[in-house]
């Protein structure tokens, strides 16, 4: 794991709630994007945990030159405010997961553990973000899947609760259903709209209005 934010005190933070996770651990830092992509490289992370607001290479520039240089590695948007503008790029440069940084502990060593297994992390505020801009014209019109892009009810309900923020875990709880059967149909969901991640998954179903936040 590498973090990179030009907070000392935030790579501190971030640091100890990785280091005292089970099977994680800190492999180097950086206090810029300029530098971020070295690190990782010379690291060999798995995972990088980026900051998108740093003072001379930002966290987007930084995702993209990490992913050129590393393409393996998974990388994790965090920052204190979850806006569409800057959810959006991140995602769209490869990111797989995106978080605030006042999410807790638990959210952000759950999220690690989602990007490293290649399923894609957001928190719930940003699920809301994304999926309000992607129902903007700006970002796609929408549009009504075909035969095979259709979901059963047991995925449309599946698909909501993921756009609610929910772990498989707890999706497994809301619809009193085995973790194995949620990533079953997650599974088929992705099969069906070609979507590499969880976050793909929100995006397309943005897109084809199955999903809303008021």
């Amino acid at each position: 794991m590498v973090i990179v934010d030009d907070d000392s005190l935030v790579r501190r933070a971030l640091g100890a709630y990785i280091t005292a996770a089970d099977g994680m651990r800190v492999v180097g830092e950086a206090e810029d994007g300029d530098v971020a992509a070295d690190v990782v490289v010379r690291s060999a992370a798995d995972v990088a945990l980026v900051d998108l607001r740093m003072p001379h290479v930002g966290g987007l520039e930084a995702t993209i030159a990490i992913l050129s240089s590393s393409p393996a590695t998974k990388v994790i948007g965090i920052t204190t405010m979850a806006t569409a503008e800057a959810v959006i790029p991140v995602l769209r440069a490869g990111a797989a997961g995106y978080l605030v940084k006042d999410s807790s502990p638990d959210e952000i060593t759950d999220a690690i553990r989602a990007v490293h297994r290649g399923t894609g992390a957001l928190s719930p505020a940003v699920s809301g973000q994304l999926i309000r801009a992607l129902q903007t014209a700006e970002t796609g019109a929408l549009r009504l899947p075909t035969e095979s892009e259709k979901l059963s009810a047991r995925e449309a309900e599946i698909v909501r609760y993921l756009a609610a923020g929910q772990s498989n875990g707890e999706i497994a709880r809301s619809m009193h259903v085995s973790e194995g059967t949620v990533k079953a149909h997650l599974s088929n969901i992705m099969l069906k709209w070609n979507a590499r991640d969880r976050v793909q998954v929100l995006i397309t179903a943005a897109r084809f209005g199955l999903v809303s936040f008021r």
